[in-house]
């Protein structure tokens, strides 16, 4: 009966179940997409290992404060490669210390060009600390930094455009007229956010010092490989202590640099997501509410155009708990309808955002049962004055009504 009567209006079913159906398709929706997003930002920040923290100018800051951001730019002053070769031979409790610095400069190769190329210049331990694969080549050496040599091991984005037919090893490019000749290949690792992890070319740090010094251009960082995943606090707090020695800061004197590991990248990526699906529970709420009161209205005035019908039940021996019943589950019926079809609305959303990013993202089953169960709950909440009015009608009153 209650699908009948959802049958019976088709328009005005689906106008009453539209704040129902936003707010089911936002809460999936967005619950998704975090989901989603959570494993692809894990998938990523793994890959940098979990007994590898960097060494920054800059703390990682948990929340956006220009004052903050200003006030460390001011104080913190830049790595310096004599900290690096000091942290490099005082730290007790690591595999590798490496070395890292980029900028970013336009790559020619014959008549070809490619914008805003990130030139990385690495010390060769960085091999062993990062997750870059040699596809084909090698990775720059001691002997390049020692000799400081004009090599470079580019990324796929670089070998596609510019050697898509031929062997890139043993190629030249122009770096802003400076030759580099290419000696390896990166395995192609796709992008994040659109944003693609394979538009670079790695030189020799001391090649990169001399061709744009360690201040001039970019930041410094010092990438740490702890021993292993139980001594990652011992190690960040030794690199902490002995950068403060050489720095000669007193007891009570904040750290000027930053420390981050991927548990903390991942712990300030969750209080973001988190803030993200508290604001959608707040949203879709008022979306909830706004539908259950139209639902309230329309299920008031459904009451109104069947007072006959309610008379003519009553009449024939229909109790109040019968009426009740029957305004309840019409009312519930509704609601989880708009419930089943933001499901499927979401299910679209979904499908569209896995086609368009790289974002690995599914439906939960706890989601959609929630969110039918909720809009369900809302259309029993909303349904329980119409159906009072419904089973408090008398039955002499409600046979005199006009059919």
């Amino acid at each position: 009966m209650a699908l009948d009567s959802l049958g019976a209006h088709k328009l005005r079913s689906f106008l009453t179940l539209l704040g129902i159906i936003i707010s089911t398709t936002t809460l999936i929706g967005v619950i998704s997409v975090i989901a989603g997003m959570n494993l692809y930002i894990a998938d990523n920040v793994a890959r940098q290992g979990t007994n590898v923290f960097v060494v920054n100018r800059l703390p990682l800051i948990g929340e956006f404060n220009p004052k903050r951001f200003l006030e460390l730019l001011r104080r913190n002053p830049y790595l310096k490669p004599e900290e690096y070769e000091f942290l490099k031979d005082k730290m007790t409790l690591t595999e590798q210390v490496g070395l890292m610095t980029s900028t970013a400069k336009d790559v020619r190769y014959g008549n070809e060009q490619i914008d805003d190329v990130r030139i990385q210049g690495v010390s060769a331990n960085m091999v062993f600390i990062d997750s870059l694969e040699v596809d084909s080549g090698r990775y720059v050496s001691d002997t390049d930094n020692t000799h400081r040599t004009m090599v470079a091991v580019i990324g796929r984005d670089l070998v596609d455009r510019f050697f898509s037919s031929t062997d890139p090893l043993g190629k030249t490019l122009m770096v802003k007229g400076r030759p580099l000749e290419v000696v390896g290949v990166i395995k192609k690792q796709g992008s994040v956010f659109g944003q693609s992890r394979d538009n670079f070319a790695i030189i020799p740090v001391e090649t990169y010092f001399k061709l744009y010094g360690y201040r001039r251009e970019g930041n410094m960082s010092y990438m740490v490989k702890a021993s292993g995943p139980e001594t990652l606090n011992s190690a960040k707090e030794e690199a902490r202590m002995l950068l403060r020695a050489f720095r000669h800061l007193r007891p009570n004197d904040d750290d000027t640099f930053g420390i981050i590991s991927s548990d903390e990248l991942m712990a300030l990526w969750n209080r973001m997501t988190g803030a993200i699906a508290a604001t959608t529970v707040a949203v879709t709420s008022v979306f909830m509410v706004v539908g259950g009161i139209v639902i309230m209205n329309i299920m008031l005035a459904s009451v109104t155009e069947r007072t006959h019908e309610i008379g003519i039940r009553k009449a024939i021996g229909a109790r109040r708990q019968d009426i009740l019943m029957q305004f309840l589950v019409e009312s519930a019926v509704l609601a989880a309808c708009g419930g089943i079809l933001g499901v499927l609305s979401a299910w679209g959303v979904t499908r569209l955002v896995a086609l368009l990013t790289p974002v690995p993202v599914s439906i939960p089953l706890l989601s959609v049962v929630l969110a039918v169960t909720l809009s369900a709950a809302v259309g029993l909440f909303f349904g329980i004055y119409p159906a009072r009015e419904a089973a408090r009608l008398d039955p002499i009153e409600a046979l005199r009504q006009e059919v």
